[in-house]
């Protein structure tokens, strides 16, 4: 389960409305506890996603379009590796929007997650997001549906 405020929510909700029609991204900073991940920040980042990046993936029809794809830069994660560990923190997770396509993760976002990390994924509709789900990958590299709590 992963623990998040409305403010927080709306935030990455916010940040997907205004990056519509390409995806938007970021990263989630908080705790582990037990089998759980309580968000403490949200980094919204601007999507890095260009030719260049996807040139380094070795997939046949790469799509080059921020529209269905995205990228952290390696500078913002650094950032927010050395801002987590400045605050006690970890890294627990990344969010990004799925433009006019569900809140489920793509092969394409299969492959190249990471295993402790938590994924949030919004979906939005002509400009409104429309839904929101997390996702954690299981022992076989498979996402599975993580529940979201809106806590106070």
């Amino acid at each position: 389960m992963i623990y998040l405020t409305l403010e927080q929510r709306q935030k990455i909700y916010d940040h997907g409305e205004n990056t519509y029609p390409e995806e938007c991204c970021g990263i989630l900073l908080g705790f582990i506890k037990d089998h759980s991940k309580e968000v403490v920040t949200i980094i919204k980042t601007a999507n890095a996603w260009s030719r260049q990046i996807a040139q380094d993936f070795k997939e046949e029809n790469i799509e080059y379009s921020k529209r269905r794809r995205y990228s952290i830069a390696p500078q913002d994660m650094l950032s927010a590796q050395k801002l987590a560990r400045a605050n006690n923190l970890s890294v627990i997770g990344i969010f990004h929007s799925h433009p006019d396509y569900p809140a489920k993760p793509s092969e394409f976002d299969r492959l190249y997650a990471w295993h402790s990390y938590s994924y949030i994924i919004i979906s939005l509709y002509n400009g409104q997001t429309f839904d929101c789900a997390s996702w954690i990958l299981d022992d076989s590299q498979q996402f599975q549906e993580e529940a979201i709590e809106i806590i106070n």
